[in-house]
């Protein structure tokens, strides 16, 4: 969520997905409307082995099971990183009335007017704000999507002025749950570095003052939903993602699994966590950022709230150098992370293209 300086972007007409849906609820218009490449296979048709499910981690059993309990999570999580680059955890010491209150006052702000909504606009080439995100062009497809995106921590991304008042106590219930959500990444990044042999406290002070940024989308149905994409395939750029799906709603998540989409089956009161292609960076390669996409559904709606922990703007990154060896080739340069970050969020949801910026690229001998 690094600022963005407003630019004179033309990003044309983009109609509120809710809206259309109120007006016309069987209308796609054409910017919605994926090539035949990029549309989805819903989730409802896509056959699932039991292979094929996320890993689930028992955050209990790292901060107080038993010495075996302990063990058997830790190769779980460090297999879950590496061959999945998802994981859903449970147990993670997050209040589930917290949980119910902030996805309550996430959806009665989508469910305003739309005139209030617009009151915290998203400008062209900005993160922070309702509207949609990583538009920079006229001719460029949208997602079936609302968003409302802001920055958290450190308090100088803020812009207190996209904040909502409405609902009543929409700013305090989203600092009480960003700070739960803060300790539960760095709790995470703990046990991440553990499956790293890394000396854990020294992994998450290499993070500065870490950067955080919560972002609401809200999936309307859809009438065609075998046409649109409710959000585009995209990596993350930060280090870890936390992502809580609404109670009771469709499945829309879907991540790219040895090049098939896989469906993110909710789990009652658990949150979905990918490692961002910053911990990519830092572990070189070893975990693997994925690419994901949200799919929407014909009748029912979606809510998720995603948070996203990254270094310090100021921080260097590259790979650890524990993590690089002979049979381990330096794949990443070193880079400031606001650069990267200013990078990513300056270019439209493209799959991994954006951690192209950071690799190094091999040469062509002639």
């Amino acid at each position: 969520m690094a600022p963005v300086p407003i630019s004179q972007i033309k990003v044309g007409h983009i109609d509120d997905v809710q809206e259309l849906r109120k007006a016309r609820p069987a209308a796609i218009p054409e910017r919605y409307v994926r090539d035949m490449v990029e549309r989805p296979t819903l989730a409802s048709t896509v056959p699932l082995s039991s292979s094929m499910h996320i890993p689930i981690i028992d955050l209990s059993k790292l901060v107080e099971g038993d010495e075996d309990q302990w063990r058997t999570e830790m190769v779980k999580l460090a297999s879950s990183c590496e061959e999945w680059g998802f994981f859903q955890v449970i147990n993670h010491g997050i209040d589930r009335s917290l949980l119910e209150t902030t996805e309550k006052i996430a959806m009665e702000f989508f469910m305003l007017p739309l005139e209030e909504k617009q009151k915290y606009p998203m400008a062209p080439g900005t993160v922070q704000g309702y509207g949609q995100a990583f538009v920079f062009s006229e001719d460029q497809k949208l997602d079936w999507c609302n968003m409302l995106a802001l920055g958290v921590e450190p308090h100088f991304i803020r812009n207190p002025k996209l904040w909502p008042t409405k609902p009543a106590k929409f700013s305090e219930i989203l600092e009480m749950y960003s700070k739960d959500i803060r300790k539960l990444c760095q709790n995470l990044l703990r046990f991440i570095a553990l499956s790293l042999d890394l000396k854990q406290e020294a992994f998450n002070k290499m993070f500065g003052v870490a950067v955080q940024a919560v972002r609401m989308n809200y999936y309307p149905p859809c009438s065609r939903p075998d046409l649109v994409l409710g959000l585009s395939p995209h990596s993350d750029g930060s280090a870890l993602t936390v992502l809580q799906q609404g109670r009771g709603n469709s499945v829309g998540l879907q991540i790219l699994k040895d090049k098939t989409w896989v469906p993110v089956q909710p789990v009652p009161d658990a949150l979905v966590i990918n490692i961002g292609d910053t911990l990519e960076v830092l572990t070189n390669g070893r975990y693997k950022s994925v690419e994901h996409r949200a799919v929407t559904h014909k009748e029912k709606d979606r809510l998720s709230i995603v948070t996203f922990y990254a270094p310090s703007y100021e921080i260097e990154l590259g790979p650890l150098p524990e993590l690089v060896d002979e049979n381990n080739p330096c794949m990443y340069k070193r880079y400031n992370h606001g650069e990267y970050s200013h990078h990513y969020v300056t270019n439209k949801l493209q799959g991994k293209k954006t951690l192209d910026f950071a690799k190094i690229q091999a040469k062509i001998s002639t």
